[in-house]
């Protein structure tokens, strides 16, 4: 019997060179802290997200682009070394790679500024060639690429009959246009305040914020960070599930982890319960070093 051809999961999005700078807690406005140690890393939600979902068993596949540069260089070695198909990872020359600072404090937890860069390139035009999309279960998008890009991205996915996740991070107002062509959002507890959620600080409260956010989207699932997740679905579906203890080393990519086992499994045909337990395993596996 043939080997089963795995899953392929498509990320349109962004790539960033990460310089991670350690400090015992993180700055406050006028405030200049010492740090212990910075060291390059991999990143961009989008180069997270289909490493992610590679790590989780899917083909991951994905579009985006880098500048003519050594940041540029470092990231397509990283995106291939997770084993993710770069064909189509464009080179802009004259801009340079995206790239972020992030600061991450003795407890984990971070905060991080980006410049995009290249990532501002990204030709909606490539997005109509049809090598790209062949086999293509799911299509993963977050908001670090210009709204142009995920709308033609989430059109093409709509056409051709392929499952479209947004992460809306970072936060900010989607058009109704693509809205429409979302099937399932996934935002933090922040985001799915911003998009007009209650305070979100438990699990009932991520409930809430899930069924409210359902009124504009198929499915929705809000992440709770150590408290879990809540998630509604198609027909109402609903549930919530309490996050996985477990020693943190860092909260830095998690919930990139998430989104990319998620997509793994959904393109695997799993249903949104299974599929949501195993992304938020794959997260807690990230928190622990694992």
């Amino acid at each position: 019997m043939p080997p089963a051809v795995p899953p392929i999961v498509l990320t349109v999005g962004s790539l960033h060179y990460d310089i991670m700078v350690e400090a015992d807690h993180l700055p406050r406005k006028d405030e200049t802290a010492i740090g212990s140690r910075w060291y390059p890393k991999f990143g961009g939600k989008g180069g997270n997200q289909a490493v992610a979902a590679a790590k989780a068993g899917a083909e991951s596949r994905m579009l985006g682009a880098v500048g003519d540069d050594d940041f540029g260089v470092f990231l397509r070695e990283n995106l291939t070394k997770g084993g993710v198909d770069d064909r189509f990872i464009a080179t802009v020359a004259g801009v340079g790679s995206g790239m972020s600072v992030a600061i991450q404090d003795g407890a984990g937890d971070y905060a991080a500024i980006i410049v995009s860069g290249a990532n501002l390139r990204i030709a909606p035009e490539a997005l109509a060639d049809d090598a790209v999309w062949k086999g293509v279960e799911v299509l993963v998008m977050q908001n670090e690429v210009p709204e142009a890009t995920n709308l033609a991205a989430a059109a093409e996915a709509r056409k051709r009959g392929v499952r479209t996740v947004l992460n809306a991070a970072p936060w900010r107002n989607l058009g109704a246009d693509f809205r429409r062509l979302v099937d399932m959002l996934v935002v933090n507890a922040v985001e799915a305040e911003m998009m007009g959620a209650s305070p979100v600080c438990c699990l009932h409260s991520a409930a809430d914020a899930a069924k409210l956010l359902a009124e504009q989207f198929e499915t929705v699932i809000v992440t709770a960070g150590s408290k879990g997740l809540a998630a509604w679905g198609a027909n109402d579906e609903c549930f919530s599930l309490p996050a996985e203890k477990v020693e943190v080393v860092s909260s830095h990519g998690a919930g990139d982890a998430f989104i990319g086992s998620l997509a793994a499994q959904l393109a695997a045909r799993e249903d949104l319960e299974p599929a949501c337990r195993a992304a938020s395993s794959a997260a807690a596996a990230h928190v622990a070093g694992r």
